[in-house]
């Protein structure tokens, strides 16, 4: 293929993983709103057109009239106050079909005009039908909500999170290929660097999992207090479910608190890395990475501390995972170019 053509389709991958890193964030905001279960049906096709009348409204808020959710929780809600909560689910689904829409007709385009090896046709394939698979997951997470109790699984929360986020990385790997390709060619970095890249992008990502069961949880409502958990560093109750592992997913004090020790153990991994990267003799842009990535981990533990102790505002807690995947970004960038510098030196 030409430069131009590796061009566009990096400029077209690209292009997704923000599309998507905008439904993350959209998905963010619908939790934090209680919107998530306000459409009870899942209709990919005709569920493209929002309800168009008052008659039609009136069918679908009859529809969720009949959730546990409005029964349980929202039986005061009236047909405006539901309308408010369901547009934010609707924007949701609507922007997760752009997503199928924007990587599938390119795709096909770039099969028919490019000539495309026949590994990434595969990759592209493969990366469709994982989309496919994450708009089966969303719904398979909704309808947890939808049976007796009013709330979503916070292990089916996590999971489509963890799907969503591994479609991102995947496609960004994929298309910063081009990118990356023209950064110094044969530049050896220590070994310790790279173990250190790929540690801090893989404590990030857990930090952010574990932040998806936070959010099932609901555990950012309580031990609202930091550095300490109610005047504890470890709270109490912290294994007061059996079996133990449970606590990790269901305690809400062991939860939370896993949270923020993640969180705690990445802020520190960042720095170190930054500052042995600072004290190394590399090239100047591979320590500027090193420190964006620890800029953007200083401002998101200051996110998460004041999104704590103000009870979890909607704006704050938005931004929060909003920057959560910017983070993660910023770390996958960084194993990026590492990985690249390593083949080259191999190659």
């Amino acid at each position: 293929m030409s430069d131009r053509q590796h061009l566009n389709i990096a400029l077209w991958l690209l292009g997704i993983c923000f599309v998507i890193f905008c439904m993350i964030s959209l998905g963010g905001v619908t939790r934090l709103t209680g919107s998530g279960l306000s459409m009870v049906q899942w209709a990919p096709i005709t569920g493209v057109l929002p309800p168009m009348n008052e008659t039609q409204w009136v069918a679908v808020f009859k529809l969720y009239q009949a959730s546990p959710e409005f029964v349980k929780v929202n039986t005061s809600l009236e047909l405006e106050g539901f309308k408010s909560i369901f547009w934010f689910e609707y924007f949701h689904r609507l922007l997760g079909r752009l997503i199928g829409i924007l990587f599938f007709v390119p795709m096909v385009y770039f099969f028919v005009r490019y000539p495309l090896p026949a590994s990434l046709k595969f990759q592209l394939l493969g990366l469709f039908i994982l989309g496919g698979a994450q708009g089966l997951m969303g719904w398979y997470m909704v309808k947890s909500g939808l049976v007796n109790d009013p709330h979503v699984s916070q292990y089916r929360l996590v999971a489509h999170l963890a799907l969503a986020l591994v479609l991102y990385i995947a496609i960004f790997w994929l298309g910063s290929a081009h990118f990356i390709r023209h950064w110094v060619q044969r530049y050896a970095t220590p070994e310790w660097l790279n173990t250190g890249g790929v540690a801090l992008f893989l404590l990030v990502f857990f930090t952010l999992l574990a932040g998806g069961f936070v959010a099932g949880t609901r555990a950012g409502f309580a031990f609202n207090t930091f550095p300490l958990m109610n005047g504890a560093l470890i709270p109490e109750g912290y294994a007061a479910l059996t079996p133990l592992w449970k606590n990790l997913f269901e305690n809400i004090a062991a939860v939370q608190f896993n949270h923020r020790l993640l969180a705690s153990v990445t802020l520190m991994l960042a720095i170190v890395l930054a500052w042995l990267a600072y004290k190394t003799p590399l090239i100047p842009a591979l320590k500027r990475l090193f420190v964006v990535t620890l800029l953007f981990m200083l401002l998101q533990y200051a996110l998460g501390i004041l999104t704590l102790i103000n009870y979890v505002p909607v704006s704050l807690g938005a931004i929060h995972q909003a920057m959560a995947v910017l983070v993660m970004t910023s770390g996958l960038f960084l194993v990026r170019v590492l990985v690249h510098l390593k083949c080259q030196i191999q190659a």
